[in-house]
């Protein structure tokens, strides 16, 4: 029986499926908008049941578009729009609020509280990340310090904190692995490159009870001594449309830009497109993905 690969793209504004065969071909694919919850001026939100069951949808559809039966499908890929972050309940799988979106700006007071506590050069040493909105960090406080009962509840160990990625998997493996990947982890602001483990200094500066809250599973990469390999190499002599596309990538998180959305959505295509053509390798591919996307 052939086998399939299913890639889930939970984007900013739709979620999407598409089944590729052994050959790396597209069998089909299915995608679906969800609503955009504006709540005030400079505020974004989604409903995290929306993002569930239009990913669902759309996979069943693409699924049923191929006429396969599901054990067909060998394993699942998720890319996801990537600092969006959700709490929801342990026992039940209910969000406690939505989910709050990369685009929103409600926590820049959080964030300039930090950077009066000089807590800038601490932060972009250990997450090589600028304080700001953007990450999923102070969006976590803020629904702890806003929404009643959710602070305790997170304390009493009740509750499940992550990305999109993060959400998904509890979902689509029943609530039984909470789980993300360093590529995840990393925008977070809370997370440290160096040790790759959640900073419990960085944590307690934004009141999040890690061992509570973030007691997932990171997805590691690891030479058999225990320390992360070392595979740089595959960066090296890349083809120039994706050095460029890289460059700009790197460039525009340093500048912090407000199209960084775009310069990811390029980066992804360039590694793609090399992929395919044969100007990199699945190697190096695999490598430039979790390193960057």
């Amino acid at each position: 029986m052939e086998t399939y690969i299913a890639a889930l793209d939970q984007g900013t504004t739709t979620s999407r499926a598409i089944l590729f065969n052994s050959r790396g071909e597209i069998v089909s694919k299915a995608q679906y908008p969800f609503r955009q919850i504006f709540p005030q001026p400079g505020w974004v939100e989604h409903d995290p049941m929306e993002i569930w069951s239009t990913t669902v949808r759309a996979l069943s559809e693409a699924v049923d578009a191929a006429h396969i039966d599901p054990k067909a499908i060998a394993g699942v890929g998720i890319t996801n729009q990537r600092e969006t972050a959700i709490l929801w309940d342990r026992r039940t799988g209910q969000p406690v609020y939505n989910a709050i979106v990369w685009q929103c700006r409600r926590t820049a007071e959080i964030c300039d509280r930090l950077k009066a506590d000089g807590l800038g050069e601490t932060v972009t040493e250990k997450t090589g990340l600028l304080i700001d909105a953007y990450f999923s960090g102070t969006k976590l406080k803020w629904i702890m310090d806003n929404i009643p009962g959710v602070r305790q509840r997170a304390e009493r160990g009740e509750l499940c904190a992550g990305t999109v990625d993060s959400w998904l998997i509890w979902n689509l493996t029943g609530g039984k692995a909470h789980v993300t990947d360093y590529s995840n982890a990393s925008r977070t602001m809370l997370f440290n490159i160096h040790t790759l483990q959640w900073d419990p200094a960085l944590c307690a500066a934004l009141d999040i009870p890690m061992e509570e809250l973030l007691t997932m599973t990171v997805e590691q990469r690891l030479a058999p001594d225990g320390k992360p390999k070392d595979r740089s190499y595959l960066e090296k002599d890349l083809p120039a449309s994706l050095q460029k596309a890289l460059d700009e990538y790197i460039q525009g998180e340093k500048d912090h830009v407000s199209y960084m959305d775009c310069l990811w959505g390029e980066l992804y295509g360039a590694i793609n497109s090399n992929q395919w053509s044969n100007a990199i390798t699945m190697e190096q591919a695999d490598y430039l993905r979790a390193k960057y996307l």
